[in-house]
């Protein structure tokens, strides 16, 4: 049968929550209260070992069943339980909501994998930044994954150069896909793949990311970098992940703050607030700013610039 631990609060009858976690179609191992005194008198029964922490049931569980309500715990604080328990690798669920983690294939080489809390937060830009700081001293290839990509993975050895993106572009092809933005700019390796769909927590409902990542061990580099694709995460077992935020972005709120909880380094792009996601995790955070700065001189060029970015004020 499979094990449960349950969230349970002061503002039921605990005779209520007993007959409710014995109807659970699970064997529970335990129960953390997470809150509330009205119902209590001290000294309750719940039929189950009562847990210190939250986290003290997820060696022993392979699903956490929520059977609190407001005013203990609010959306806010149920999705950051959720966030906790998936991290572990654990499903969280309540009446009427189920969060299944993420499920990520192993990899054989060293991989690092660039997400993002959404689109345009700069993500492909920090992916670009981390390939040429490892390209001097390391052979590396990127694995970019786009709601654009190609229908199989394409491997673009060859840095493309503007004949080659305007060719493609007039045979019908998708010339602005991310892979090829990568590989224009940073000269490395890129192989470009699709995805289809995005979780709440990252996950992808199709990809041919796993087909990518084998065309890349295949040439057996120093490191591979995965590149994500707006929230969604690469569904690859990385060695390290960078989260990219935007400045619009809360980076703890709703599933974001399972992404914070996987990754090994957080970039506030524009701002936010570092004290707040550190709380979440200890883990180092930077703030930068992206500006604009051409690859080639334009001295004497007339330029046209085209971004979705903010104006300069």
């Amino acid at each position: 049968m499979t094990r449960a631990m349950v969230v349970i609060d002061g503002e039921h009858y605990p005779p209520v929550v007993r007959d409710a976690v014995a109807e659970l179609p699970y064997d529970v191992v335990g129960a953390w209260l997470a809150g509330g005194t009205e119902k209590l008198r001290g000294g309750e029964e719940y039929g189950v070992p009562l847990l210190a922490e939250f986290e003290d049931g997820f060696a022993d569980a392979e699903v956490v069943v929520d059977l609190s309500d407001e005013p203990v715990l609010g959306p806010a604080q149920r999705f950051l339980l959720a966030s906790r328990a998936l991290a572990a690798g654990l499903r969280y669920e309540g009446a009427d909501f189920h969060f299944e983690p993420p499920q990520y294939a192993a990899f054989p080489l060293p991989s690092l994998a660039v997400i993002g809390t959404g689109k345009r937060v700069g993500k492909t830009a920090v992916t670009g930044h981390v390939a040429r700081l490892l390209a001097r001293d390391r052979d590396v290839v990127v694995v970019a994954m786009g709601r654009g990509g190609p229908a199989q993975p394409v491997l673009a050895d060859v840095q493309p150069t503007l004949d080659s993106l305007l060719e493609l572009s007039r045979a019908g092809g998708h010339a602005a896909s991310d892979y090829l933005e990568t590989a224009a700019l940073t000269g490395v390796v890129t192989i470009g793949c699709r995805r289809a769909g995005g979780g709440l927590a990252g996950a992808v409902t199709t990809s041919n990311v796993l087909e990518g990542a084998a065309l890349a061990a295949e040439r057996e580099p120093d490191i591979v970098v995965f590149d994500g694709s707006g929230a969604a995460i690469p569904p690859i077992d990385v060695d390290a992940r960078i989260l990219v935020a935007g400045a619009s972005q809360d980076p703890t709120a709703y599933l974001n703050a399972y992404r914070v909880l996987v990754s090994d380094l957080v970039v506030l792009v524009g701002g936010g607030d570092v004290e707040r996601v550190r709380e979440l995790k200890d883990v180092p955070v930077v703030r930068v700013d992206l500006r604009l700065r051409p690859v080639f001189p334009l001295a004497g060029r007339r330029v046209a610039v085209f971004t979705t970015g903010p104006a300069p004020t």
